[in-house]
């Protein structure tokens, strides 16, 4: 018998290239061997048939924290398990605790490390009142990005940080190769809008879209990669709605500047039309969903290779603060990492994109971006064993059926989904079956960037 601990044999799916009939053989938590064919011997062995096996997802934009009390890291990532998701990247902005130091570094760290089922990594910012005077010690501390925001969302949790000071930070990155993530909506157009909507008596679901037109967006895009140009920094624009603010990534990355672009499940399932319509505000997210027009476009980026990455922005506000009648007092964002991988495998089989995709957006470019990927984002030998399997067992989604959500609202909720996953492992070992989530609280490991990793553009 060998001596691998697992092999799994299905449709292998790779950021390159699919295999069929291939196998995924662990040893010691790591990919040990890749491979076409008959399975070679281990302790333990699956043939899954037509099943989907996957890296295992990096989800680059989670919030366990913004709600005090409410989901915390033993939820979040047991939602991620559940998902395929094997590593979070948690957002700074946790209420009462903004992560702007060290020191909050290390007890996010400890505190998320009782708690999480899966590996997590995590996002540093800073103090408007304090500037870039902490970035060097919360790098050493191990943050993974930094993230910062051209719309001010709280004055403490959530804190607009002005152009002169976005200027100063992106500088103070530069030197430690790490990127710089902005919430892009220009604070002064927003407001301008907002003004606008609440004058014209506005307040059904139309609101928040009137609200933030792709303007108010593209403005903000703009001056994020241009103060990456002028400081040589990366940066990274962590959620874009619109088709044209990919084109506008694209233009900067043509001209030789690091600039890279996120999209969120949401923009590419959801639209207004219909979903917000329909949902009020469990489809309030900022920024906004946009027309079906616009979804599309989304997805031409996708097959065409302008998206980074694609993430959830999950956050699992409470019930009682997502259905007020008046859109725009609801709280902005949508929990999806139970769902993101099936949701965007079927949008991708539904349009003919190749399922590399999946590997490539949710895996391989978060990982390097990250600058994890020494350890994480693919099915190669000496990388940890994070891998998905999906099915092909047609279901429709119901957050609250499944057990593993802190809240029983999603606004996917009656979607028809095509594949199931049906198993997730996290460095070697089963953290989710199909039903039950097996890793305990405290199974999940803090991954940090590796220093001496040599600069590589996630493209």
């Amino acid at each position: 018998m060998s001596d691998f601990d697992l092999v799994l044999k299905g449709t292998v799916v790779l950021a390159d290239c699919i295999v069929e009939g291939g196998f995924v053989a662990v040893r010691d938590g790591k990919v040990a061997f890749v491979g076409q064919g008959a399975m070679p011997g281990a302790r333990e062995r699956h043939d899954l048939g037509n099943a989907l096996i996957l890296p295992g997802a990096i989800d680059a934009q989670v919030h366990s924290l913004s709600q005090k009390d409410q989901e915390d890291f033993v939820w979040s990532t047991r939602s991620a398990a559940a998902g395929g998701v094997t590593t979070i990247v948690d957002m700074p902005y946790d209420e009462g605790d903004l992560v702007c130091s060290a020191d909050a570094v290390r007890r996010k760290i400890d505190h998320a490390g009782k708690q999480a089922r899966v590996d997590f990594a995590l996002y540093g910012t800073i103090d408007p009142d304090e500037g870039p005077a902490r970035i060097g010690e919360m790098v050493e501390a191990g943050v993974a990005a930094f993230k910062f925001s051209t719309f001010g969302t709280d004055p403490k949790r959530f804190p607009r940080i002005p152009a002169g000071l976005l200027e100063d930070c992106f500088a103070a990155i530069a030197p430690t190769g790490l990127t710089a993530g902005v919430h892009n909506e220009d604070d002064e157009a927003v407001r301008a809008a907002i003004g606008n909507v609440k004058a014209a008596g506005i307040t059904e679901y139309r609101a928040h879209g009137l609200s933030r037109p792709p303007l108010t967006e593209l403005l903000a895009t703009n001056q994020i990669y241009e103060t990456g140009a002028a400081t040589g920094c990366p940066a990274h624009v962590v959620h874009c709605s619109v088709g044209r603010g990919y084109d506008i990534a694209a233009a900067y990355r043509a001209q030789g500047f690091r600039a890279t672009i996120e999209c969120c499940i949401h923009y590419l399932v959801l639209d207004e039309e219909n979903d917000v319509r329909r949902l009020g505000g469990k489809a309030k997210i900022n920024p906004p969903i946009r027309p079906r027009a616009e979804v599309e476009k989304l997805w031409r980026h996708v097959a065409d290779g302008k998206v980074t990455m694609v993430s959830t922005d999950h956050v699992s506000w409470s019930e009682n603060r997502k259905t007020n009648p008046d859109m725009l007092a609801n709280a902005s964002g949508v929990p999806g990492l139970e769902v993101m991988i099936p949701l965007f495998v079927k949008g991708l089989m539904e349009r003919g994109i190749p399922l590399t995709r999946a590997a490539e957006l949710m895996s391989l470019n978060p990982a390097r971006h990250f600058r994890l990927d020494h350890q994480k984002g693919a099915l190669e030998v000496g990388k940890d064993a994070d891998i998905t399997m999906l099915t092909p067992e047609p279901y429709s989604y119901d957050a609250a059926a499944s057990g593993n959500n802190v809240v029983g609202w999603s606004p996917y909720n009656g979607i028809r989904l095509p594949w199931r996953v049906a198993a997730t492992y996290n460095r070697g070992v089963q953290v989710f079956d199909g039903k039950t989530v097996l890793a305990a609280p405290g199974a999940g490991q803090f991954v940090r960037p590796l220093a001496s990793l040599p600069l590589r553009e996630a493209v």
